[in-house]
């Protein structure tokens, strides 16, 4: 790459940056939550405005909003569709690669407005951050790819030969249930040499992350059941199991006293991790004081390449509606990571096995709603990995960190399943303070801008063919 080029683009998102905080502001005002319980027009809506962002770069051989039917619905006669997502392409000229940018519009639904400083869906300045449902994720990687396109074409002019494709999901939050329809429908427009799934974060604000591996998940409902009917608790308790009693000592199956799980046939990856210690991590996490960290081995060994189980939700009679009796059933919510490298059917078969093997006083069990994620692993030997560490490098001023992550981003799998030559290059926005998902969600917006301009000289890399 020439001298001038990086200063070139970084001249250029200073110059438009103040305005792609406006335009972020403006998407994170539309409440695209993608659940069922909300109104899909708010997601409708939010397409609609990516797709205008996406045709005000002025590139693009066309600009679409689509939708694809929900999987395992594609050969019913009426199928139900997934929510809006935007597609774009540029042809590639002169034997230039093709890059394929992916993001996502939709957001998770907001929690409780109480526990927000600030309304969720107003977008509010304060300390250097951008606090707002969908700042960070995933609303400033859609602006990462419109604004990176636009430096490109201000520096190496609108006619440049890279090819560029888009694909801005609009149900990433509600489990992609349309997403590998979606490729399957529009390969030839999504095809392309490497992929940016622009929806993980960075080592830190000043750092830049690449994430090469990824968790995998599953997740499902376990009912448990002792008794065909409620009874008072004075009558029987004592003698007869009630179902709360079952799960606690169920559940307490999983875990050994060091809080690492303790299910046979669940397994690790070995995977090189940075220094990380518990100081950090207590900063990180909001770990009270007093309270110990769990597991065993390196820390971030624990959170990127080992498995983990969690309940995120139990069915049972609220406080305020418990009566003297004995409940007669309880369901509860089992959230699990896998370690990169196993498949996610085999630990599903392992921790349901696990559960029927141990349930406590003959109680029934009953599975219910399994959702299973693959792991992912990035092969990080090819060209445009190379390209995106110097962009990296260059935009942060600060050599990237290969990253693991412990959430999980399942649609990886499919999308090396339609485009297996393709380099998948997992990058993203988000900072250890960022907050996703959780109330008082932001975007650190001095090293969003750095973030923007490694973008755009990844592009300009390629365009290169550097």
């Amino acid at each position: 790459m020439s001298e001038a080029l990086e200063p070139a683009i970084t001249q250029h998102i200073s110059e438009v940056f103040d305005t792609t905080i406006d335009e972020l502001c403006e998407l994170v005002r539309i409440p695209s939550v993608s659940w069922p319980a909300f109104d899909p027009t708010h997601v409708q809506a939010s397409a609609n405005k990516v797709a205008e962002l996406m045709r005000s770069t002025g590139v693009f051989d066309f600009v679409d909003v689509r939708r694809a039917p929900i999987e395992g619905q594609e050969h019913e006669a009426d199928p139900e569709l997934g929510h809006p997502a935007v597609i774009a392409r540029r042809a590639p000229k002169n034997g230039a690669p093709t890059v394929l940018l992916y993001a996502h519009h939709d957001v998770q639904p907001p929690g409780k407005d109480e526990e927000w400083e600030t309304p969720p869906f107003e977008p509010t300045e304060r300390d250097g951050r951008l606090y707002a449902r969908g700042a960070a994720d995933d609303k400033a990687g859609v602006m990462a790819h419109v604004t990176a396109i636009r430096a490109l074409a201000a520096t190496e002019g609108p006619d440049f030969d890279l090819g560029i494709a888009v694909f801005i999901e609009g149900e990433e939050e509600w489990a992609s249930q349309s997403f590998g329809n979606f490729l399957r429908d529009n390969r030839d427009e999504l095809e392309a040499d490497a992929i940016i799934v622009a929806d993980s974060g960075n080592w830190d604000v000043d750092t830049p992350g690449l994430t090469v591996a990824l968790r995998g998940a599953v997740a499902f409902n376990v009912k448990i059941e002792t008794m065909a009917h409620a009874t008072h608790s004075g009558m029987f308790g004592g003698a007869i199991p009630d179902a709360m009693l079952a799960a606690v000592k169920l559940l307490a199956t999983l875990w050994d006293e060091d809080g690492a799980v303790a299910v046979e046939g669940l397994k690790s990856a070995d995977l090189a991790t940075p220094e990380y210690d518990e100081a950090r991590l207590r900063e990180e996490s909001g770990l009270l004081d007093g309270v110990s960290a769990i597991g065993r081995g390196e820390i971030l060994s624990r959170i990127w390449a080992q498995p983990a189980i969690t309940v995120t939700g139990i069915d049972a009679p609220d406080i305020a509606n418990a009566s003297n009796t004995l409940i007669p059933s309880v369901t509860v919510r089992i959230s699990a990571r896998v370690a990169p490298g196993q498949d996610p059917q085999e630990y599903y078969d392992a921790l349901t096995g696990h559960l029927a093997a141990n349930a406590p006083y003959g109680a029934k069990l009953t599975f219910e709603d399994p959702g299973l994620g693959q792991s992912f692993s990035v092969d990080t030997s090819g060209p445009a990995v190379a390209h995106m560490r110097a962009a990296m490098e260059q935009g942060f001023n600060r050599a990237p960190v290969d990253m693991g992550a412990g959430g999980s981003i399942p649609f990886i799998a499919e999308l090396v399943e339609e485009f297996p030559g393709a380099e998948i290059l997992v990058t993203g926005v988000e900072d250890p303070d960022g907050r996703a998902h959780s109330p008082n969600e932001s975007l650190h917006l001095g090293s969003y801008r750095k973030a923007l301009a490694a973008e755009a000289i990844f592009l300009a890399r390629m365009n290169r063919g550097l």
